[in-house]
């Protein structure tokens, strides 16, 4: 009887499925890497209405502490976003420096004209947890020590916020495993240039927070229902 099938072909079987182990494996590793938020969430930076708010000018260059516009951050678990009253308060007509150029001052006129319709400036939301997780506690973080730059980055250097941080699951129990390498002074959470600095020295400030967390007495909690529903 004639041979169909010669003998080496016996080897393709077991080349078959080392090919399928190998090509499940890329897919699992890509889905890994790249089906992440680390991956596709990190960089997110929608369009603002009008010109934008401009935190490389108001937090960088004037100084602004952060909690004059998120003016609830440290009682309440939502970062508020500042009403029309309060950008008002710097931009109504004839508070802008007259030594800037028109095209400055226009780029403003948005918040006059919802001012005077008394309408709420549509400002996009750069952050988002999802549905199946429980708003971020602001002000338990804050008043634990966790500064704004743990999370949302040098936010003092950005024309144009954007997301610097993944806000994965994994992101936040690392930070609840070992919180002292984000841990600052309370009065010291919105001093973005000092904590930058601080950080810097990542040692020194692993020593400084351990002493923090044990004055503290903090307690993160690691188990589902703290931040699941």
């Amino acid at each position: 009887m004639a041979v169909l099938f010669p003998k080496w072909m016996n080897v393709l079987p077991t080349l078959g499925a080392f090919a399928a182990l190998g090509g499940a494996g890329v897919v699992v590793a890509g889905g890994w890497y790249w089906a992440t938020p680390d991956f596709f969430e990190v960089g997110y930076m929608p369009e603002q209405p009008g010109s934008g708010f401009n935190h490389q000018i108001h937090a960088g260059k004037l100084g602004l502490d952060c909690r004059y516009c998120h003016t609830k951050i440290e009682i309440s678990p939502e970062a508020n976003i500042p009403n029309v009253a309060t950008c008002i308060g710097c931009h109504a007509e004839g508070r802008v420096d007259p030594t800037k150029s028109l095209a400055s001052d226009e780029k403003v006129q948005f918040i006059r004209d919802a001012y005077e319709a008394d309408e709420s400036i549509a400002w996009r939301r750069v952050h988002k947890l999802p549905d199946y997780v429980r708003n971020f506690p602001h002000d338990a973080h804050l008043n634990a020590g966790v500064s704004c730059y743990s999370c949302h980055g040098q936010i003092m250097g950005m024309p144009i916020v954007y997301q610097s941080q993944g806000l994965g699951m994994g992101w936040c129990l690392d930070c609840h495993r070992a919180p002292e390498s984000h841990l600052v002074p309370k009065d010291r959470v919105t001093d973005l240039i000092w904590v930058q600095e601080k950080f810097s020295d990542k040692v020194q400030q692993q020593i400084d927070g351990k002493g923090l967390f044990d004055s503290l007495e903090l307690n993160p909690p690691e188990n589902c229902g703290a931040c699941h529903y």
